[in-house]
C-alpha cells in the first residue's frame, strides 16, 4: 500500500480504493471527513460541461451519510470532486480519472507528507507474467521493472510531478500528478521533570544569598530616611529661636 494520504484542510474528501485513476466500471466511494461537525455534507463534483452536480442528482452515484459511491465507472465520471457542507464549507478537491485504457497508474489521491514513502503501481486491465513495466515521471523514464512498482523512499518536494506508467504490449497509462506537502512542524516539548528538579534548589540558592543583600539595603534606607528627618527638625528648631530672640531685643 502507498503512504496514508494526508489532507490538509477540517473538512476532507477521502476517496477507496485510495487512488486517482481508475478503469471503467470499477466501483469508487467517496467519503466527507467533516472535523468541524458541519451538517448535510454531500459529494459535488465539477462536469466537463462546466456544470456542478451532487451525487445522486444529474449523475449515477448514490449518497447516504456523506457518502458516495458509484458502482460502475464511465469516462464521462471523470472529474473534480469535493465536499460541500449545508453552510457551504468546501473540502478539499479530488481529481478522479476513469481510463478506458488497458493500463492504468495507482497513485495517491490525496497529498502525502514528507518522509513518507510512496508506493506507485501499474497495474493491467489483463494480468500477464510477461509484462515489462516503465515509469515516467514528467515526461522522463525513470525505472523499468518487472514488478509494476516503484517506491519512492522518504518523499520530498523534488518528487512532486506528473507521472505515468507503460505496460510492454499494453500500452501507456493517463497521467496522475502526486503533491508532496511538508511535514508539521513538532510540538515544543515539555521541560522534564529532571530540568524542574534541578531548578528549584538554585531557585532556592539564589534567594538566601540575594536576601540579605536586599535587606540590608532596605535597612539603609530606613536609616537614611530617619537622618533626613532628624536634621530637618532641628533645623525648623533653630529658625524658630532665632525669630524669638530678634522678637526679645
Amino acid at each position: 500500500m502507498h503512504a496514508t494520504p494526508f489532507c490538509l484542510m477540517l473538512s476532507c474528501l477521502r476517496v477507496s480504493p485510495d487512488r486517482s485513476q481508475f478503469f471503467r466500471y470499477d466501483s469508487i466511494s467517496l467519503r466527507c471527513e467533516d472535523q468541524l461537525n458541519s451538517t448535510g455534507s454531500k459529494v459535488k463534483r465539477n462536469t466537463s460541461e462546466g456544470w456542478t452536480t451532487t451525487c445522486g442528482f444529474g449523475w449515477g452515484g448514490t449518497s447516504s451519510d456523506s457518502t458516495c459511491i458509484i458502482g460502475n465507472t464511465y469516462p464521462s465520471d471523470s472529474g473534480v470532486y469535493w465536499c460541500e457542507s449545508g453552510d457551504m464549507k468546501r473540502s478539499n478537491n479530488v481529481n478522479i480519472t476513469i481510463t478506458d485504457r488497458a493500463v492504468l497508474l495507482d497513485s495517491p489521491a490525496l497529498p502525502v507528507l514528507e518522509g513518507a514513502t510512496v508506493i506507485l503501481r501499474c497495474k493491467a486491465e489483463t494480468d500477464s507474467s510477461d509484462h515489462r513495466f516503465n515509469f515516467y515521471k514528467d515526461g522522463r523514464s525513470i525505472s523499468n521493472y518487472s514488478t509494476g512498482e516503484i517506491t519512492i523512499h522518504s518523499a520530498s518536494k523534488s518528487d512532486e510531478g506528473l507521472y505515468k506508467c507503460s505496460i510492454s504490449g499494453g500500452g501507456e497509462s493517463l497521467g496522475s500528478w502526486l503533491t508532496v506537502e511538508a511535514s508539521l512542524p513538532p510540538s515544543p516539548a515539555a521541560p522534564s521533570a529532571a530540568t524542574s528538579s534541578v531548578s528549584v534548589p538554585r531557585l532556592m540558592c539564589h534567594l538566601l544569598v540575594g536576601t540579605p543583600y536586599l535587606l540590608s539595603t532596605i535597612l539603609l534606607g530606613l536609616i537614611y530616611r530617619d537622618r533626613n528627618r532628624a536634621a530637618q527638625m532641628v533645623a525648623e528648631r533653630r529658625g524658630s529661636n532665632d525669630v524669638i530672640m530678634e522678637i526679645i531685643v
